[in-house]
């Protein structure tokens, strides 16, 4: 074992081994939320908060929309864990130090990941404030979690991406849905770019072209590292805006955020609804 992926394992268990001893129960699902989507974690019920900062190894989010907690409790009678904020490649971590939180988590026990994000559109047939659950991505992030040293008691050397998101809970989300009535929902392709500069118009017609319906920083990494761990994953983004790329219009980080606080509640509902399901 080479001397980064050692010191990578010590990192993970000393957060193992302090949050062991806080948690009464262990999680059984891991919902990770971005931009403007923290809300969720406060109908977590007999919650413990546990700040990133006081978790030993754990990066810290630096984007002001990511509050940085974790928080453990029951959701819809489930035992879950909030990931509020999570750390993104462009903050300067490698994409191995942002998914350590879902390492963490997975050896906690957790088996399933239920990951959100905010996107822009690239799918001419979305509209703002609509929801696309993710059925497939392509990864520009210039980094893989799983680069360098392998430990084989966490997952293997090569894991298979030929379902990272899983079809069983796809068709339950899609169910959920209907049965929410929520009207603007789809699914299709997301795209991670490492950021954190938006696309150019070039840029986004390239995106369209490679067939990818939504883009963000993030998420992707995070997958990687639930696949490599087992984990089902259940992949939904709020679309914020969509981009076209004959009339691009400046796109407003403030915007993006009250636009997907608009639709964090439709999410909420959906999350609420699918996870007694899993």
């Amino acid at each position: 074992m080479d001397d980064d992926i050692f010191s990578y394992r010590l990192q993970v268990e000393k957060a193992v081994a302090y949050l062991g001893e806080k948690i009464a129960e262990s999680p059984e699902i891991v919902i990770a939320i971005g931009t403007g989507l923290g809300s969720l974690a406060d109908l977590v019920e007999s919650s413990l908060v546990v700040p990133y900062e006081e978790i030993p190894c754990f990066p810290q989010a630096t984007v002001t929309s990511h509050a940085g907690n974790l928080v453990f409790g029951k959701l819809a009678g489930r035992s879950v864990v909030v990931l509020q904020g999570r750390c993104h490649y462009y903050e300067g971590y490698s994409t191995r130090e942002l998914t350590l939180p879902l390492r963490v988590m997975a050896l906690l026990g957790a088996d399933s990941l239920v990951v959100a994000n905010a996107a822009g559109g690239l799918n001419p047939d979305f509209s703002a404030g609509s929801l696309m659950f993710i059925r497939d991505h392509i990864n520009f992030i210039p980094d893989n979690p799983l680069r360098g040293g392998n430990i084989d008691e966490w997952g293997p050397r090569f894991p298979d991406l030929s379902d990272a998101y899983d079809k069983e809970l796809l068709g339950l989300a899609c169910l959920a849905a209907e049965r929410l009535g929520l009207a603007h929902v789809s699914a299709g392709v997301y795209g991670a770019i490492p950021g954190p500069s938006l696309e150019t118009p070039a840029e986004t017609r390239y995106l369209r072209q490679c067939g990818i319906d939504a883009v963000g920083m993030s998420t992707v990494p995070e997958v990687i590292v639930a696949r490599h761990a087992s984990m089902r994953v259940l992949g939904v983004s709020v679309i914020a805006n969509v981009n076209d790329p004959d009339s691009l219009r400046p796109i407003i980080l403030e915007d993006v955020i009250a636009r997907t606080e608009l639709v964090a509640g439709q999410l909420t509902k959906l999350i609420i609804e699918v996870i007694p399901e899993f």
